[in-house]
């Protein structure tokens, strides 16, 4: 199955469709019966639940950034940036890698233990 993101305002995904290989043998053929199904003319960007196309699948309320031709999910904390390669937002330092569980606390910028 294909899934197809239809981008609104500001490129972001406000839904998220499957369409059958069948139909959709290249991308534009699946935008362009998902704009005959719903009698539109919306912009549709394929995306993967593996990754191999525009990075990452795209949800509800990601990005979709043209220039990456990648899909961005919402920034979580304003002091993470966005991994390039990834295309994911990454925190200023790595999660702890000890078997327990953290949260982020964005006013001391650290993980701080869940007890």
């Amino acid at each position: 199955m294909a899934h197809f993101a239809k981008l609104g305002v500001g490129n972001i995904i406000e839904r998220v469709e499957v369409v059958s290989n069948d139909i959709a043998t290249n991308e534009q053929a699946g935008v362009d019966f998902l704009n005959t199904l719903y009698g539109t003319r919306d912009v549709w960007k394929q995306t993967s639940y593996n990754g191999n196309i525009r990075k990452n699948f795209a949800s509800i309320g990601y990005s979709y950034d043209q220039a990456r031709d990648a899909f961005i999910p919402p920034k979580p904390f304003n002091s993470w940036t966005l991994d390039e390669d990834t295309c994911l937002w990454k925190a200023p330092t790595d999660y702890p890698d000890d078997g327990k569980m953290y949260e982020w606390n964005e006013t001391t910028k650290q993980w701080d233990l869940i007890t």
